[in-house]
């Protein structure tokens, strides 16, 4: 589910202006996706884009990759994939009697896991090592992965046959779930006019480098956080537990996700300070694909998205007032 963001107060710097310009030459009316997906990456973290077939997933990372400037991979999870045929394998070369290792995908910039619920949990296992410590450890030997690597995960809602349900623990590896959602009428009739001929993909050039990806995410982690701000954060990931819908809550990986998630989003609008409206538009993505919710709410088709709404309700925003300047926060959540 993606929210609408409000208007910025600045405009984004011209490294994410560079880079939102670029995608948006190959996905037509999809700034609001494409920046939450450009926020997560500046955070540090792994997307999980989960819609309906031919809704552009697969288009917006590599897309993103190109813009980045990053090396691109993509396996198309299926029953039958290995875990090794993401990871890696050690052959054995009978010339010289010594096992070498060959690099699996994972070793790029940008790893397109496509359609991943369709792998079995021991394939889908693969990645968590590396979506957790950016490493990959194979015949006992570990293997830091090169920075960037991002984790692009796409996955259809609706069809269930021959799936295998992501399990909470990989879930909670990806900093944020969205989906990019069709377009409206005018938005199709831009797309059917912008691709009669060749597809914008296939010409398509990077305009920023992975060294100014690791700058842009430094700048973003000295985004200044107010401690109203960060009880916010602890609050809202708090009151989804307590949630009467709720089973299983946001945990405090969650509420780190949350203010970095909120750090690039108020880097992107050229602030050097995080606001309660950073933390709102960030909490769907975040918090909903977290939370599992008891059998009653799910028989009833109640969406974690729901919760997350009512939760944001509930919590009391802190006053804007002391947002930038850094104000002491509640005695707790």
């Amino acid at each position: 589910m993606t929210t609408p963001r409000p208007e910025p107060g600045r405009p984004a710097p011209p490294f994410a202006a560079r880079v939102l310009d670029n995608v948006a030459r190959v996905l037509v009316g999809k700034e609001d996706v494409t920046r939450l997906c450009l926020a997560g990456v500046l955070a540090g973290g792994h997307l999980l884009l989960e819609d309906a077939p031919g809704t552009g997933k697969t288009m917006l990372a590599r897309a993103l990759a190109r813009s980045l400037g990053l090396d691109f991979a993509r396996v198309q999870f299926t029953p039958d994939l290995l875990p090794s045929d993401v990871t890696g394998v050690s052959v054995y070369r009978p010339a010289t009697g010594e096992f070498e290792f060959v690099p699996g995908p994972i070793f790029t910039g940008v790893l397109l896991a496509d359609e991943i619920n369709r792998a079995t949990p021991r394939t889908q296992s693969a990645l968590l090592e590396a979506m957790g410590e950016g490493q990959v450890t194979e015949s006992g030997v570990t293997r830091t992965l090169r920075a960037p690597f991002v984790v692009i995960a796409t996955q259809n809602p609706i069809e269930h046959e021959g799936t295998y349900r992501l399990p909470e623990a990989q879930l909670d590896r990806f900093l944020l779930r969205t989906s990019v959602g069709y377009p409206t009428p005018e938005e199709e009739v831009r797309m059917l006019a912008r691709l009669r001929a060749a597809h914008p993909i296939t010409t398509l050039e990077a305009v920023a480098t992975p060294a100014e990806l690791l700058d842009a995410q430094d700048h973003v982690r000295d985004v200044h956080v107010a401690s109203d701000l960060q009880w916010y954060v602890s609050s809202l990931c708090a009151r989804t537990r307590r949630h009467p819908m709720v089973v299983l809550g946001a945990g405090p990986r969650a509420s780190l996700a949350l203010q970095g998630v909120a750090q690039a989003l108020a880097w992107l609008d050229g602030r050097t300070f995080v606001t309660p409206d950073d933390v709102q538009l960030a909490a769907p993505a975040v918090l909903a694909h977290r939370l599992t919710l008891k059998i009653e709410a799910r028989l009833q088709g109640t969406p974690p998205e729901t919760v997350v709404t009512e939760v944001l309700r509930a919590v009391p925003v802190p006053v804007e007032d002391g947002v930038a300047a850094g104000t002491p926060g509640p005695a707790g959540p």
